[in-house]
């Protein structure tokens, strides 16, 4: 592919009214419990209506990421300006759900400008459309990581960058986690073709950053679906 012909995406027009700006996300995945009896349809549009009706909760999207793990079905990713927002749909599930919706694994992180590229802002707060396929994982750095000198980490973040100039169509979406849970980042890559989140997993294994990786686990992936589809499955 030539350079003319390479999606690439800038948000430097956008990212510093971001970075001014605090907005905590959410990624929670669900199991269905199928040894429960379903609420029914009533749950499904309670659901619906009830996050719709949550001030300044944004919903991403509804992932369906069953068989891609054998213990996760349903992932909802959710964006808010405070965690209490996010804590509050998060009940909406749990209860309306009446145990048929397990959790499984829930982490909220906050965007913060980027050490030495405060352009580099999380695709979902920059205005991007969601893609068709979502892939998203924690992960923690080298206990030497911080301390490195910063010409010497900045290199090492460049040349991340570079192993991914290729997969402009590709979204990223990093937040910091420090706190809010068990990890230091969450990190969510959305594209149309689930090869091109494959393929640039792979290449960004071969930089001199993957060294001070320390732990990069669970992964979930799948594509986006309906909401009514996906919860009808689920409680219906």
């Amino acid at each position: 592919m030539s350079e003319q012909e390479r999606p690439h995406v800038d948000h430097s027009a956008v990212a510093e009214s971001i970075n001014a700006s605090v907005n905590y996300t959410m990624y929670a995945v669900f199991q269905e419990h199928r040894g429960v009896p379903a609420p029914g349809e009533s749950a499904v549009a309670s659901i619906v209506e009830d996050l719709a009706g949550i001030d300044g909760l944004v919903v991403r999207g509804w992932y369906d990421v069953s068989g891609f793990r054998a213990d996760a079905d349903l992932l909802l990713w959710l964006h808010a300006p405070v965690p209490e927002t996010l804590q509050r749909a998060y009940r909406v599930l749990l209860e309306r759900s009446e145990a048929r919706l397990a959790p499984v694994w829930s982490n909220v992180g906050v965007h913060r400008a980027a050490e030495f590229n405060r352009g580099h802002v999380p695709a979902f707060l920059a205005g991007d459309a969601p893609k068709r396929y979502l892939c998203v994982y924690p992960f923690v750095r080298s206990y030497e990581w911080y301390l490195l000198p910063d010409a010497e980490r900045r290199e090492l973040l460049r040349e991340h960058g570079a192993a991914a100039r290729d997969y402009g169509d590709v979204l990223a979406n990093t937040v910091a986690s420090f706190a809010l849970g068990d990890y230091e980042w969450l990190l969510a890559f959305e594209a149309d073709d689930l090869l091109r989140i494959v393929d640039l997993m792979r290449e960004l294994r071969a930089t001199e950053a993957r060294r001070h990786v320390r732990e990069e686990l669970p992964f979930f992936t799948g594509p986006r679906g309906d909401a009514e589809a996906l919860l009808r499955r689920a409680l219906v």
